[in-house]
């Protein structure tokens, strides 16, 4: 069980004294420490913005500890995503790429009838089929969502596969 804080840095006056005292600092700390690459300032308010969330379970005296580590945990994983970016970046495709200008013009010409089968689909037919294709729900979750059977959801797509076929050849 824990004790009652004498002052809660959920208050906005102290909260702010605190951003006061230690934004400075700790955006000092997490550039000199990383650079500028990986946005110090963002990290620095995010930190802020997680110590508000969690006001309620950090003692005043914790503040800036809880800062410090949680802004250095922040630019930690921004890092690692900037790691794994730059590795998928080298990869280079097992196949070569080349796209001729025909191809692009048959893609783009394919993608507009696509569009236009989807735009002559019912209502009903067209958000079912959207949420499943694109959204990637289940036949169950789209039911709960637009409060039908399965049944119904089912038709639907259905409907709407065989009236796409219908519309292009090429499916």
């Amino acid at each position: 069980m824990s004790k009652p804080l004498k002052e809660n840095i959920c208050e906005e006056h102290l909260f702010s004294s605190i951003f006061k005292k230690y934004s400075k600092d700790l955006h000092d700390f997490l550039y000199y420490k990383f650079g500028s690459q990986l946005n110090p300032q963002d990290k620095m308010q995010e930190a802020f913005v997680k110590l508000w969330e969690n006001c309620i379970k950090i003692p005043q005296d914790k503040a800036k500890s809880f800062l410090f580590t949680t802004a250095n945990n922040l630019m930690l994983n921004e890092f690692a995503h900037q790691k794994v970016v730059l590795r998928h970046q080298k990869i280079k495709p097992k196949h070569s790429t080349n796209i001729t200008p025909e191809f692009l013009l048959q893609e783009k010409q394919y993608k507009e009838k696509l569009e236009n089968a989807i735009a002559n689909l019912t209502e009903a037919q067209r958000v079912a089929f959207l949420m499943n294709r694109v959204e990637g729900k289940r036949f169950k979750e789209i039911a709960e969502l637009l409060e039908i059977s399965t049944k119904a959801v089912e038709k639907r797509i259905y409907g709407a596969l065989k009236k796409l076929r219908e519309d292009i050849d090429e499916l």
